[in-house]
């Protein structure tokens, strides 16, 4: 027997909303360029964006009984995350799925193996981020975890951490880090602001960056 809690700390829904506006590469970079799953997980469709604490679970390859197990059991706002061992030919998750996510107001979908489907998903606007598209079916045979830290994209997803996910990617914040980081993303975005500000000024960008000594530093001569 396998005994399964579904039970776990998520955020506050005001701290997952102030970071869902800001890019994922903004939060990338404000925790220290920390927390980016792998690039290769992308959006079905380049408009989809989500933000909402991570719901995990661990499916074998090309299985995704413990996926529908986990769709059934999270809250609304929650982003279902799935590790599936990277497996890139199964289609896991397709738009009869998504009808039952999007029903349930959960936030989205993040998987490491694939899905299909895709202009369905498209049309029903269900952000979903997976590693590949791929029209195999699966099977519904293991039991596994589910709401327990998993490996997915190459980090530690942990039940309750934030996940941030847009066209240019995913990122994962730590739950104890949101306010942190939500807060060094706005001074990054502040930062960003003044830069371009100066940009349309006429100020270069070796001088706002400080360039030249370390141009020079490095032994480059440049002659205009």
């Amino acid at each position: 027997m396998i005994r399964v809690s579904t039970k776990f700390d998520r955020p506050d829904p005001e701290l997952v909303e102030r970071l869902g506006a800001y890019s994922s590469a903004t939060i990338h970079e404000a925790q220290g360029r920390l927390g980016a799953l792998d690039s290769s997980i992308k959006p079905v469709d380049h408009r989809m964006s989500l933000c909402g604490p991570a719901f995990t679970v661990q499916c074998a390859p090309r299985d995704n009984l413990m996926l529908q197990t986990a769709i059934a059991y999270a809250r609304p706002g929650d982003v279902v995350v799935v590790s599936g061992g990277a497996y890139t030919e199964a289609g896991s998750f397709g738009d009869v799925l998504a009808n039952a996510c999007q029903a349930k107001g959960l936030a989205g979908l993040v998987t490491d193996t694939g899905v299909r489907d895709t202009e369905d998903l498209r049309a029903l606007g269900f952000p979903v981020f997976s590693h590949s598209v791929c029209i195999k079916g699966t099977v519904k045979e293991t039991v596994g975890p589910m709401c327990e830290p998993i490996t997915v994209g190459g980090q530690l997803v942990r039940p309750g951490d934030v996940i941030r996910a847009d066209a240019d990617g995913v990122v994962v914040v730590r739950r104890e880090d949101a306010a942190e980081v939500a807060d060094a993303s706005q001074e990054r975005v502040d930062t960003e602001t003044d830069y371009i500000a100066a940009y349309r000024a006429g100020r270069t960008v070796i001088d706002i960056c400080n360039l030249e000594p370390l141009l020079a530093a490095k032994g480059l001569v440049i002659e205009d």
